[in-house]
């Protein structure tokens, strides 16, 4: 287990978190990611929080213990996702699969979408945790790479198998053994987030565009390419285009491809590097292909049949959000219960068919296909065989990795 040391960030980490609050995945709803624009300023003081020396200088030694479990006689569970992350009923007043799991068990779920960003989110939570205590959530959704920090610092609970019966059968293969949790012993995955490549067809004069390497070499798509901001993805992008594993790459295989993408910005191949503003240029057809995330493909389309997607042979990136259950978590069992229950593939498939998202359970195509059959065999919702085989993730960093990695990209894109 990681020792917590109070950690500052450099001006690198902090440009990358304040493009991910203000245009990246960190200022997204979940549900419909084209209107993510309008959600207005975040405040930055989880940036603040993260690189502060105001809270121990070390994680107590029992804080990832196993906490005082009251599931038995407290039959309640406290559960903190992102916004617009969950089912809502017609008339918006009501959440159905959250309300048939309180009939089915009893256990009163308090939801509530107090997840704006990953980075502000830990910010709320990191003293509590520091210091061995009681957060007052037993079920919290993050991002990868979040989730890998909290369970290396000792700050989640392991998960007991015999609570999690259909988690365990049903999770899909590409995300069962991420390098920061082999086994899912302490995470399961509540979403999967693919990095594909989108172009408009009409820009591009019917031509497909379907690989990194077009991107970055053909003459006739110069100056209407994009890339994103968020380095995982772009990074994770090209290394794959160069026959490199994201899960397993070195320094040099890093630096050859931010030389591989600074020779595109050179020759003003790239136009720009983007956060999701880069939706409205691709639907206008100012950008003519890019990298982007599956969900404002999604909501793209539904306007726009200019508008397709392409999985490189390459491959391509996911990241996912995950459930952990925090450390001291008064609920455990509880909340366990809850994981699994996400893990039957009729409230799979409900949750899904809501969210637009990549659903991680397996067994879940005819019962989304009762709900709408679009959907169904909509491969950025339920990857086919095929495509789930291209799915890499980027692996975990260590906070130097992650220092270093973020000025050289800072680099590249200007930020």
């Amino acid at each position: 287990m990681e020792s917590y040391e109070p950690e500052r960030l450099s001006s690198a980490q902090l440009a990358a978190m304040r493009r991910s609050l203000t245009s990246g995945r960190g200022a997204l709803t979940r549900r419909s990611l084209l209107r993510a624009s309008g959600m207005g300023a975040l405040a930055l003081g989880g940036m603040a929080t993260l690189g502060a020396c105001g809270i121990p200088p070390a994680g107590r030694a029992d804080a990832g213990a196993p906490s005082d479990d009251r599931s038995a006689e407290e039959k309640e569970v406290t559960f903190s996702n992102w916004t617009e992350y969950m089912d809502v009923s017609e008339d918006e007043k009501g959440r159905p699969t959250l309300e048939a799991f309180t009939r089915r068990t009893g256990i009163r779920v308090k939801y509530t979408e107090d997840i704006n960003d990953n980075v502000e989110f830990f910010g709320k939570i990191k003293p509590q945790l520091a210091a061995g205590q009681n957060t007052g959530r037993d079920l919290i959704c993050v991002t990868d790479w979040l989730a890998a920090r909290i369970i290396r610092l000792g700050w989640a609970q392991k998960l007991d198998p015999s609570n999690l019966p259909h988690a365990f059968a049903n999770v899909s293969a590409q995300f069962r053994t991420p390098d920061w949790d082999p086994g899912r012993a302490y995470s399961y995955p509540w979403t999967g987030i693919p990095t594909v490549i989108a172009y408009n067809v009409k820009a591009t004069g019917g031509r497909k565009v379907d690989s990194v390497t077009q991107l970055l070499d053909d003459p006739k798509l110069k100056g209407r390419v994009s890339f994103l901001s968020e380095m995982r993805d772009t990074i994770g992008m090209t290394l794959l285009d160069q026959g490199k594993d994201p899960g397993k790459f070195t320094d040099t295989d890093f630096d050859g491809a931010i030389g591989r993408l600074q020779k595109a910005v050179d020759k003003k191949q790239i136009r720009r590097f983007t956060g999701n503003d880069y939706t409205a240029d691709l639907s206008k057809g100012d950008i003519a292909a890019c990298v982007g995330w599956a969900g404002d493909i999604i909501q793209l389309q539904a306007d726009n049949p200019d508008i397709r997607f392409a999985i490189p042979a390459a491959g391509y990136i996911t990241s996912s959000d995950n459930l952990l259950v925090p450390a001291q978590a008064r609920h455990k069992t509880n909340a366990e219960k809850l994981i699994d229950y996400y893990y039957e593939p009729p409230v799979a498939a409900q949750l899904a068919a809501y969210i637009n998202y990549v659903c991680p359970v397996d067994g879940v195509r005819d019962e989304l296909a009762k709900i709408d059959e679009s959907m169904a065999s909509n491969t950025l919702i339920l990857p086919d065989k095929e495509m789930a085989a291209k799915s890499r993730s980027f692996r975990s960093l260590s906070t130097k990795e992650e220092t270093a990695y973020e000025e050289k990209f800072a680099k590249l894109i200007g930020a």
